[in-house]
C-alpha cells in the first residue's frame, strides 16, 4: 500500500513502501503524460530509478522487458502515440558527448524522453517539464514529483487528482 500527501498542483508526494509501489507510480505518471515531455529522475544509486522507468514505459505500453541504458547511453522505444526514449547517464564520460548521441534530434519530436542521473548532462541537458526525486527510506523510498514547466505543472495537477491523458 501507498501513502500519499499533496503539498500542491505543481509538487506530488508518495511514500513507496516496495518495488511494486514504485512500478504502480510510474504508470500513473505515464497516464497523466502530455507529450513531448522531458522528465529527470532523480536520486542515489539503487533509489529506483530504473524500477520507475519500467513502470513510465510499462503504462506508455511497451510490453517487453526494460534493460537499463547504462551501457548504451539511450534505449529507444517505439511506442504510439509517441515514442519513448529512456537515457542513463550515469556512465557519461562527458557532457558534450550529447551533442554526439544527437540529443537535438531527440528533442526535435513529440516524445516522451526520460533521464536517469540527469545532472551528468551538465548544460547541455534540456529542460525538464517533470522532476522525480526518489529518496530511499528504512523501509522503502519517498518520491517526490515536481513540475517544472506549464506542461510539467498540468501533469502533475492531473497526477494528482487521477485524470489521465495518455491513452
Amino acid at each position: 500500500m501507498t501513502d500519499a500527501s499533496h503539498a500542491n498542483c505543481a509538487n506530488f508526494q508518495q511514500y513507496l513502501l516496495d518495488e511494486q509501489a514504485t512500478l504502480e507510480l510510474g504508470q500513473r505518471l505515464a497516464a497523466v503524460l502530455i507529450a513531448p515531455v522531458v522528465i529527470y529522475l532523480c536520486g542515489d544509486l539503487g533509489a529506483g530509478k530504473t524500477t520507475l522507468s519500467r513502470g513510465l514505459l510499462r503504462g506508455l505500453g511497451h510490453r517487453g522487458s526494460v534493460k537499463s541504458p547504462t551501457y548504451t547511453i539511450v534505449e529507444p522505444y517505439d511506442l504510439q502515440p509517441s515514442p519513448v526514449y529512456h537515457f542513463d547517464l550515469y556512465r557519461l564520460g562527458d557532457p558534450s558527448e550529447l551533442e554526439y548521441l544527437g540529443l537535438r534530434d531527440y528533442l526535435g519530436q513529440s516524445a516522451v524522453l526520460i533521464f536517469e542521473w540527469p545532472e551528468r548532462g551538465g548544460a547541455h541537458m534540456p529542460a525538464a517539464d517533470i522532476r522525480v526525486q526518489l529518496t530511499p527510506t528504512d523501509t522503502g523510498r519517498d518520491a517526490v514529483i515536481e513540475g517544472q514547466s506549464e506542461r510539467g505543472f498540468a501533469c502533475v495537477q492531473s497526477l494528482d487528482i487521477g485524470i489521465d491523458h495518455y491513452p
